[in-house]
């Protein structure tokens, strides 16, 4: 698999609210329904999830999150925390790579998304939201969140909480879906994300909120910002070499380590 790497580096000013991507009236009234309305299809479709996530991975699945991890410098020994852990499948990743040594916990806002993970996973997992993250300062080596930044109501917000939660050097790796460039592929990904991967995702759970789900997630893709604005906001966090590596064109993996005071950037 190729990877492209792109970097960005700026002066840092103080973080700002960054919504990931304009409101979506199909789907909610008002920004204030936004969070409710994503917890509530992702409650909904948490028995399918896993289903729909091999369809939406385009086969990468376990393999491209282990690498990730790895790429990032996930060790044996680490004390990692997964927000937006879902249903498990980044956190069991964490967890193969930690190793005995290491102590790998999950955070959810979503009680359903919670129950699956549950059912195999045996780590400490906790209702929550990655607004407000309830662990101490400097309590974590390696923070990572799978596909769900688009999912905040901003960016700054989550991203002072994963600077505040990590150790001083410590890492962040966020993975993401992004438009595709150009005009032949960003018009493939929407047949295949837009279009098939909903209607084959209602078809073979009989859930119709699966469909919406996908829809949703297309949307939230074609309407994201760009990668510059997300390594931007990470720097406005107090995140320090920044980076972003893109893989068969659409998936992300923004990384970056804890910096000094939120806020300034540290070279070193």
């Amino acid at each position: 698999m190729r990877i492209a790497k792109e970097s960005w580096t700026m002066d840092v000013v103080t973080p700002c609210a960054i919504p990931p991507h304009p409101p979506l009236s199909n789907y909610y009234a008002s920004t204030d329904e936004r969070a409710g309305f994503v917890r509530a299809v992702f409650d909904r479709t948490a028995p399918h999830y896993d289903r729909i996530n091999r369809l939406l991975s385009l086969g990468s699945g376990a393999w491209y999150r282990r690498q990730a991890l790895r790429r990032a410098g996930l060790r044996p020994g680490t004390r990692v925390l997964d927000v937006a852990v879902g249903t498990g499948l980044l956190g069991r990743e964490a967890v193969r790579i930690a190793g005995e040594a290491g102590w790998v916990a999950g955070i959810d806002v979503t009680a359903n998304m919670l129950a699956q993970a549950r059912r195999t996973l045996t780590m400490p997992l906790v209702q929550g939201g990655a607004e407000a993250l309830p662990f101490a300062d400097a309590s974590f080596d390696f923070l990572s969140m799978g596909y769900a930044l688009r999912h905040m109501s901003d960016l700054g917000t989550p991203l002072c909480e994963f600077h505040r939660v990590l150790h001083p050097g410590g890492t962040v790796l966020l993975l993401e879906i992004g438009r595709p460039a150009g005009r032949v592929p960003h018009a493939l990904a929407a047949l295949y994300l837009g279009r098939l991967v909903p209607l084959i995702s209602r078809l073979s759970t009989a859930e119709p909120e699966a469909r919406t789900l996908m829809r949703y997630y297309w949307d939230t893709i074609e309407q994201c910002v760009p990668a510059e604005v997300i390594l931007r906001a990470m720097e406005n966090a107090g995140f320090a070499h920044v980076r972003c590596e893109t893989a068969l064109g659409v998936f992300r993996a923004y990384s970056g380590q804890r910096g000094g005071a939120r806020g300034h950037y540290v070279n070193g």
